[in-house]
């Protein structure tokens, strides 16, 4: 328990560490693996089998191994060529994933956290093919990824679809190529059950690379790699590899011709016979090895067709991002001569005028040397009345624009004001207009009609505002005596009106109560079955709970019995009284109850008489 907490307490500072922004991704990556190092040796040692797994999440349910993703998945101008230290980390990364317990959270980590791990391993693996020195560690890299798909079969599909594993497998580099097919190997070793999981789409894309490596590479090591796949495909998935090899005719001859003879006989012996008994079972024709070579020559053709065009899309991409820049950089400098010469001119133009101003000075002084000194004053004033004219003209042109000027100014005032005043007749003629309206209307009820009675409060607050408007405005000719008589008076008078009131809320809400369960019965009424299909229940459930109703429709019923016993023209003279007795009442039952009332001869309008209810 001890080593635990103290695992718990490295974890939390780890993530103190992490968070703090002044770490260059150099210091993080070390930071990380040390870290990391520490914790898993440090529960890898301890007796609970459970302790290296409660690490694991721990580590992830901290945004350690977030902050791991992220900094592998880091530029390589920002990694700084640290690809060492990259691979150690990220063969931690995939240890500290494999293994884990997370609970309720182990939807998003196999969901959505595994595949950005995946993804950020196939990167970097991807970069690491591209370096000569990056062998060892591209082993290394392709070591953590087989061990992360031996333990989530689900990311198989994902890594055979990725654009990253897709440049690994175009790479001419017979090392990277025998190192994807070993991965492979491995992890089909290590869980047994790995090809069982996945699908047959993916199924078909291994063992699609596998062939192609057959097929495509001349190289010892690859070809043995490649056949051991797929007899352990084959000791794996059984008949189920047999439906996918009848994709791949001519496989027979193909191993037959160019791998006989190269030190794995036996195993090229054992795959030909796996696939003629898959012929024999399919009875499908064979396809010539011809026609099989030159469908991988058409294949190599192609996928070297489209690196070709990519790489020639890449430095046309280049040539038209360096061409876009010069020509920025050519539009910039043009701008700038431009604005340099045309600040030349301006300044150009300054230095002309003063030279011209001094020209016209100094030829006009000469002038006055040759005048006569008689002439020279008058020439003066010519002079100064000139420059009084100019002066003039250009203030009265001025002074005219002023003017000009505040006259639109005042004539917009002007309009705007008319135009205030125009809304102000409106405004005032349609409120004239509402009053009249208000007037005309009928009166409406009295505020305490409908109204709940005054609060403590409230009235607390209306009797202090009387006291103060009585302290302010007190009479002189009246008593005080009077004042609280003719007080109580209207006290009396109000409460008279408030329980008025209050009676004639409570009789509406009585009409209510009656008026609603009329329409109740009305509606049983309505849907009540026939008298021929009635039963007791039913019978019984229309009865009044009232004692005095259902006294009332008892005598309504006999009286109506004994009237139909009754000979004819005995009932003539009660029909008659009847009808002139109150049809205004029989009127306004029948439009209440839409033609449903109790204990009357009213006509019956399309429904059926029941005991003097009719329906």
């Amino acid at each position: 328990m001890e080593m635990l907490e103290e695992e718990e307490v490295l974890i939390s500072q780890l993530k103190r560490k992490l968070e703090n922004e002044d770490l260059n991704p150099e210091e993080k990556i070390s930071l990380l693996i040390d870290a990391l190092n520490k914790v898993l040796s440090s529960a890898a040692v301890q007796t609970d089998s459970r302790a290296l797994t409660r690490v694991k999440s721990q580590l992830y349910h901290s945004g350690v191994l977030s902050h791991c993703v992220g900094v592998l998945s880091l530029s390589p101008s920002r990694l700084r060529g640290n690809w060492t230290c990259a691979a150690r980390l990220a063969h931690l990364t995939s240890s500290s994933c494999v293994g884990a317990d997370l609970g309720s959270r182990s939807e998003d980590f196999h969901r959505l956290f595994l595949p950005s791990v995946m993804d950020v391993l196939l990167s970097l693996a991807s970069q690491l093919m591209r370096r000569a020195e990056g062998s060892s560690l591209f082993r290394k890299v392709l070591d953590s990824i087989g061990w992360l798909l031996s333990a989530h079969t689900h990311l198989t599909a994902q890594v055979l679809s990725s654009v990253q594993y897709e440049q690994i497998q175009m790479c001419d580099d017979v090392t990277i190529s025998l190192l994807c097919i070993q991965m492979w190997i491995q992890t089909c070793a290590v869980n047994r059950d790995f090809l069982s999981h996945l699908s047959d789409e993916s199924v078909l894309l291994l063992l699609n690379e596998a062939v192609a490596q057959l097929a495509l590479s001349s190289d010892s090591a690859v070809g043995g790699a490649s056949i051991k796949l797929m007899l352990l495909m084959a000791s794996q998935l059984g008949l189920r590899l047999q439906a996918l090899l009848v994709n791949f005719k001519g496989l027979d001859s193909l191993l037959e011709k160019d791998w006989t003879g190269r030190g794995f006989d036996q195993e090229v012996d054992q795959l030909i016979s796996i696939i003629q008994r898959d012929k024999a079972v399919s009875s499908q024709s064979e396809v010539s090895t011809e026609r099989v070579r030159a469908a991988c020559v058409i294949q190599a053709a192609w996928r070297s067709f489209q690196t070709r065009r990519r790489v020639k899309s890449l430095n046309r991409a280049v040539s038209t991002l360096q061409k876009r820049y010069r020509a920025r950089r050519r539009r910039l400098q043009e701008q700038k001569e431009a604005q340099q010469w045309e600040e030349q001119l301006r300044y150009q133009v300054c230095v002309r005028r003063q030279q011209a101003r001094r020209r016209f000075h100094q030829k006009q002084r000469e002038l006055l040397l040759l005048l006569p000194p008689d002439q020279v004053r008058p020439y003066l004033q010519e002079c100064e009345r000139r420059a009084a004219v100019v002066i003039q003209s250009v203030y009265r042109g001025f002074r005219e624009r002023r003017r000009y000027n505040d006259s639109l100014r005042d004539a917009l005032r002007e309009s705007q004001r008319q135009q205030r005043a125009a809304r102000t007749l409106q405004r005032a003629g349609r409120r004239l207009i509402e009053k009249r309206r208000a007037a005309k209307a009928p009166p409406l009820n009295p505020l305490w009609i409908g109204q709940e009675g005054l609060t403590d409060s409230r009235w607390a607050e209306l009797q202090q505002q009387v006291e103060e408007y009585i302290s302010v405005h007190r009479s002189t000719c009246v008593s005080a005596e009077e004042c609280a008589s003719l007080h109580e008076e209207v006290q009396l008078l109000l409460q008279a009106e408030l329980q008025k009131g209050e009676r004639w809320r409570r009789e509406e809400q009585r009409v209510e109560a009656l008026l609603a369960c009329a329409h109740t019965q009305l509606e049983m009424l309505r849907d009540a079955p026939p008298l021929s299909v009635v039963t007791v229940k039913q019978a019984e459930s229309f009865l009044s709970p009232s004692a005095s109703i259902a006294a009332r429709a008892r005598d309504a019923h006999n009286a109506t019995l004994q009237a139909n016993r009754l000979p004819w023209w005995r009932l003539l003279g009660e029909m008659h009284t009847g009808e002139e007795a109150s049809p205004a009442h029989l009127q306004e039952l029948e439009a209440v109850f839409g033609g449903l009332f109790i204990g009357g001869s009213a006509v019956v309008r399309g429904g059926t008489e029941v005991d003097g209810l009719k329906l």
